[in-house]
């Protein structure tokens, strides 16, 4: 079964997000902030995908995608941005950081699955 990653730190949006995963029939992880997440893949290991908000307080989603392709040296994981940041400067620079692919909240189910799904 694939595993997935929900980074945020709103709790409506990770039920939200879980919710439409149990679709897909993958295991979904959940962490509240930068640091849960890297703590998380530090006792776990690399998922198959990241899904991760980038506005979070202490550690920003960007910050944590930099840790994990840079520090942690998971190059091929997926990491997925979900966030209201909708300017293009902010999906330029979250893909530069090492970022998969960009979705903006409020985002339809429909888009979000199937980017998931692209990159599973």
């Amino acid at each position: 079964m694939k595993k997935v990653l929900v980074v945020d730190d709103s709790k409506s949006q990770q039920r939200l997000v879980n919710g439409l995963l149990q679709t897909l029939d993958v295991e979904v992880e959940l962490a509240d902030n930068g640091e849960s997440a890297l703590q998380w893949l530090t006792h776990n290991g690399q998922p198959d995908l990241i899904l991760m908000d980038i506005v979070m307080p202490d550690m920003s989603g960007l910050d944590v995608c930099r840790h994990i392709r840079k520090e942690m040296n998971y190059k091929t994981v997926p990491i997925i941005f979900v966030t209201t940041k909708d300017e293009d400067f902010d999906k330029f620079w979250a893909l530069r950081q090492g970022g998969t692919a960009y979705i903006t909240k409020p985002y339809s189910p429909t888009d979000l699955l199937n980017t998931v799904k692209n990159y599973l």
